[in-house]
């Protein structure tokens, strides 16, 4: 039977992408999409939901709008990287697909109570949707099967600490990290190791589907955008790591290690802390993503987007 999924996003190149793999994967159901302000305004991301949802064929599954901005801070984006609609590159249509009625945390949870088995949260953008849900609805963690997270790692890409998904809103971030539910956090160490160079984008360009030439435009924008800020040479694709994971679990090795999230730090606000060497004595709590078995990356990817319209 396939893994129940609730994808939590804010797209972003790398969302989509995620949002395609898990739509072509049948290891995985994904029961909904919600989205959260991160990579851009709420009403940017939510409209990119809908959009690539659409181009998914995820007719069936509910997109519903979350939270606007962090639980105590304002909030913070990254047009640089994604520019200001944060799907830039590709022409976007307007979206046929209507967004639900519901608040993602309320509808998340509704779904969570009524479900026949426990689901797993991937969240792909910052943590303030899956803090709301613990906060509002306590009793649902045991609802949930687990979370695999993309974020953190041992140093940043948004300040040399923090990564941006966890700099975006620490205290939502360590609300989760200190549920104690399940969570697997696949990191910039990991994802920085999820390249797509040039020989992915032509075979993506040659696959004959329309979600692979969507995702190769993705991709020379976002390219772009890594190699003028950060000097890469290809775009790691960070968000669909997550969901790789949720599909097969061998597609990562991860280390149990304590891991918190500063929250008021001068140079490090958003850092995951993590506790290589366990030294402060503190239970383990985060399964830290390591190293990639990129072949089967690969190859998950190019046969979920061959999968897709």
């Amino acid at each position: 039977m396939p893994k129940p999924i609730i994808m939590d996003c804010d797209p972003g190149h790398d969302d989509a992408i995620a949002i395609f793999l898990a739509a072509g994967s049948p290891e995985v159901d994904i029961q909904a999409i919600t989205t959260v302000s991160g990579n851009a305004l709420i009403g940017h991301t939510t409209r990119n939901a809908l959009i690539i949802a659409e181009k998914a064929g995820l007719d069936h599954v509910p997109v519903a709008e979350g939270a606007g901005e962090p639980l105590v801070r304002t909030a913070v984006t990254a047009p640089h990287i994604h520019g200001e609609s944060g799907l830039e590159g590709p022409d976007l249509p307007e979206p046929e697909k209507t967004v639900d009625t519901r608040h993602a945390v309320d509808m998340t949870a509704e779904m969570l109570f009524q479900a026949d088995e426990p689901i797993t949260l991937v969240p792909t953008g910052p943590l303030t949707n899956i803090a709301w849900l613990l906060k509002r609805y306590p009793a649902v963690k045991k609802n949930i099967a687990g979370i695999v997270l993309m974020g953190g790692g041992s140093y940043g890409n948004w300040s040399p600490a923090a990564e941006f998904n966890i700099y975006a809103d620490p205290e939502a971030a360590r609300i989760v990290f200190e549920s104690g539910l399940p969570i697997t956090m696949a990191g910039l160490d990991l994802t920085h190791q999820a390249l797509a160079g040039q020989e992915e984008k032509e075979f993506l360009r040659e696959a004959g589907t329309n979600a692979a030439a969507f995702t190769a435009e993705l991709l020379d924008y976002f390219a772009g955008t890594y190699h003028s800020l950060f000097g890469f040479s290809a775009a790691p694709i960070h968000d669909a790591c997550a969901v790789a994971f949720s599909i097969d679990e061998n597609v990562f090795t991860t280390e149990h290690l304590p891991v918190t999230v500063e929250t008021h730090g001068t140079y490090t606000t958003g850092m995951t802390v993590i506790d290589a060497l366990q030294t402060t004595g503190k239970a383990p709590n985060v399964h830290v993503a390591r190293e990639l078995n990129q072949d089967m990356f690969w190859t998950m990817l190019k046969n979920a987007l061959q999968r897709l319209p």
